[in-house]
Order: structure tokens, then sequence, then C-alpha cells
């Protein structure tokens, strides 16, 4: 079987998928899929060779091509490929919306494009810092009278709230000290629309109740006011409002999305309550900290050390960042609820500049690349209070 064959089987999917829907049989049915009835242990076997041979992208496409031939295959490809926690890989979209390796961390990088206020966030692909990459995803600065958005997509040219590749937003009050991180969808599995959603609906008929579509606030990131106005490192707390602190632990588990559900922007034309800013929002935007969750995992910044010889604050991110910023920073778990141990010293996020529009962002377990491109462009962000 060559990867011709699976890219023209793929093109066939939609096809299938409807007849399998509907109860027919794609035998009786000419230009059918035949793939869809090989054996199942034969086509595991198959589908297992595939998934071991192509370890990286690009060529890890060719996984992704194996899930679209029909949906037995799809079934099959989604049971055997692993996710990021104990793979290392990112295949499918809903990869950047679950937590990353445990044991090392997964190298990627952003590009800045400055006219456009558009980030780029790539996955490395080899160790060089000038690789090409490949694209995860795409978010655009819309600044707003008393606060700004960072709008983040699966597309890089749709980027609005509406479009089903809508993944989530960052914001951030006047002064850029104070952000938000806003998931597009619940973050855990199975929620229930309340009474009082489901009754701004009632013309919505075709919407599913189980899915409410919104923004819905899973972190928070506070940079500390620098009242001397000096320019040394800045003092960082990011607080992960829907992963545990046990989540580091042994034995800890963090919240793993399964799949994207379905967005039909077609029938949300009305959701001006999910969509506009909210009261809470706003007195947290303007306030402290205060109020949240009780034993949320809480991310601090690494303390820089001064380098006497060259007159700088110094941090070790082993040849990953070339150039000196106040925007490089190391995150780390506070041990807020106990001693600190071995899983406090390990970093969960590291970014840091290497070009005028070039960055790189690596990240692990337990936060995903969504949250951690998220934190990223919070630093991006002009704080006035901090420098």
């Amino acid at each position: 079987m060559t990867i011709k064959c699976i890219a023209r089987l793929r093109s066939r999917r939609v096809v299938q998928d409807q007849l399998e829907g509907s109860g027919s049989d794609p035998v009786v049915v000419s230009g059918g899929c035949c793939w869809a009835n090989l054996p199942q242990e034969l086509l595991r076997e198959v589908l297992l060779r595939i998934e071991d041979s192509e370890s990286s992208w690009p060529q890890r496409r060719n996984v992704v091509a194996c899930a679209g031939v029909c949906r037995s295959w799809r079934l099959i490809v989604k049971e055997i490929v692993k996710v990021p926690q104990l793979s290392g890989k990112l295949t499918f979209p809903i990869s950047v919306k679950q937590p990353g390796p445990k044991d090392c961390l997964l190298q990627c990088f952003i590009k800045r494009n400055r006219s456009t206020q558009t980030y780029y966030l790539y996955l490395g692909l080899t160790n060089a810092l000038t690789d090409d990459g490949k694209f995860l995803l795409a978010a655009r600065k819309c600044r707003r009278a008393t606060c700004t958005d960072y709008i983040i997509s699966l597309c890089s040219e749709d980027m609005s709230k509406g479009s089903s590749t809508y993944v989530g937003k960052l914001r951030s009050n006047f002064l850029g000290t104070k952000f938000t991180i806003f998931d597009g969808q619940p973050p855990h599995a199975g929620p229930k629309m309340s009474k009082s959603c489901s009754s701004r609906l009632t013309n919505l008929k075709q919407v599913s109740p189980r899915v409410l579509f919104g923004n819905y606030p899973m972190a928070h990131i506070s940079y500390e006011l620098n009242m001397l106005g000096s320019r040394g490192p800045r003092k960082m707390l990011c607080i992960m409002d829907t992963i545990p602190a046990t989540s580091i632990g042994p034995g800890g588990v963090a919240p793993t999305q399964s799949e994207f559900s379905l967005r039909n922007p077609g029938l949300l034309p009305s959701f001006p309550s999910l969509h506009s800013k909210s009261t809470s929002m706003d007195n947290f935007l303007s306030g402290p900290l205060s109020g949240q969750k009780d034993g949320a995992l809480v991310l601090v910044n690494k303390s820089p050390r001064w380098h006497e010889q060259l007159q700088c604050w110094c941090l070790n991110f082993h040849g990953r960042v070339t150039v000196a910023s106040v925007k490089n920073f190391q995150l780390v778990a506070s041990p807020e609820n106990g001693p600190a141990g071995p899983e406090h010293e390990k970093i969960i996020l590291q970014f840091g500049k290497v070009g005028k529009d070039l960055f790189t962002m690596d990240y692990r377990y337990p936060i995903s690349a969504f949250q951690a491109f998220a934190i990223c462009l919070s630093s991006f962000d002009t704080k006035i209070a901090c420098e």
C-alpha cells in the first residue's frame, strides 16, 4: 500500500461516512472504499507499522492521511496514536490542547509579524533554531479601549471568534499586568447547559444542549508592578484554574481533551451573552488575583542570576535562547501547598528571543501547546506599569 493510494482514499471519506451513517452497504455502491472491509487484525497491523515508522513531521502526515480514509480507519488510528503526554508527538489538531510530554520539553518557536500584529506557533522539526517547522496555531492582536485581545486559531487565514477554527483567546487589562486565558469550549468533557443559558437559545433549536460554545476562563496571569521603574526581570504568576496542583506529583493526572466539539458558526448568530464582556471578567482584569480555585496549579518564573562579567540577568536556556530580552522567562511549579520537591525544579515552560521577530517556546506536561502559546503571548504585550 502506497501513500498515493492512501491520499486517493482520503478524498472519499465524506461519501464513505455518509454511507456508514445511513446504514447503507458500501460494497454495493459503485466506487465504494474497499479498504474499509479489511479484516480488523490486518488493518490494525498495517496502521501500527505506519505509526511506528512515521515518528516526526513532515512524514507524520501519512498517519493523518490514514485517519482520513474512512470511519473504521479513523477509529483505529485514534486508538493507536497516543496522546502527546505519552508519545511526545503532536499528530492531530486536538493535540495542541492536550498536555505535553512528561519526560522532555517539546521544542516549538513563535514568529512575529509586526505589520499585521500576528503571531505564528510552529513545532520545531529539528534541533536547529531556523527550520521551517510544522504550523500549529496563530494569534492576532486586537486592541480595544480598555483591554487587548489575542484571538487564537487553528488557521492563520481565519481568526474570527465565530470561525470553526477558533480555539480561544487571551485578554489583558489596560496596564498589561493581568491576563485571562479563555478556552473556546468547556475544558472538561460532558458539560451540561444550564437552564438560564438554554432559555437564551429558544430560537436555535439546531444547537445541541450538550455543548455550549463561548469563552471559558482556564488560566490567569499576573505581572508584578514595578514601582521603581527599573529594567530588571519581570515577576509573573500563572494560576492554571483547570489543572490541579497534584498533577505534577507521583500519580497525578492533568485534564485531557479528547476531541474538538463540532462547531457550526451559521447556527450561532445571536450569542452576545457568550462573547461580550462580562462584569466578572472586568472585575478580574482591574483587580488583584483572588478567589481562585483551591488546589489549582500555580506557575512562577524562575529567578535569574546576576552575571558579573556580562552585567546582566541570566538564565540557563541550554542554547535555546541567544538574545537577551526582558521577555525571556522560565516557569516552574510553585510549592504553595507544601515543601518543594524535585517536581518543582522541572521547567514547565521556557520562552526566549533568538532573533528580531523569532522566539523559542518549549513546554512540557501538564500544560498544552495552546496554554503555553497564550502565556507567551502575554509576554509580548506592552506593560505600562512593569517597564
